[in-house]
């Protein structure tokens, strides 16, 4: 089933309602002005609200599934559907806005 390309403007979030932004995101292609984001590329977090406990708050994340079909630069682009992680607690990321004109399987 096609789903939304994730790219540097979406908004991903951690499980916490930590805000997540692409550490490098592949520039030679874009989707609505904004480079698109392979599965490799790490996630940066800040603002995770998982604080008080004896687990550490999300600071890292990556995507682990993302597209079958198609890539960028040889690598499957991250995808709204496909499933990421936050590195340290283990928990999920979100992405919950992103562009819905370029869709990928």
């Amino acid at each position: 089933m096609p789903m939304p390309i994730v790219h540097l403007g979406a908004t991903v979030l951690c499980m916490h309602a930590g805000s997540a932004l692409p550490a490098a995101p592949f520039p030679r292609v874009t989707v609505s002005g904004q480079p698109v984001v392979q599965v490799t590329t790490p996630y940066a977090i800040a603002g995770c609200a998982l604080t008080g406990t004896s687990a550490p708050p999300c600071t890292t994340g990556q995507w682990l599934a993302g597209a079958t079909r198609v890539t960028a630069g040889g690598l499957p682009l991250a995808v709204v559907g496909g499933s990421a992680v936050c590195v340290a607690p283990g928990t999920g990321m979100l992405a919950v806005a992103t562009q819905t004109r370029a869709l990928a399987t």
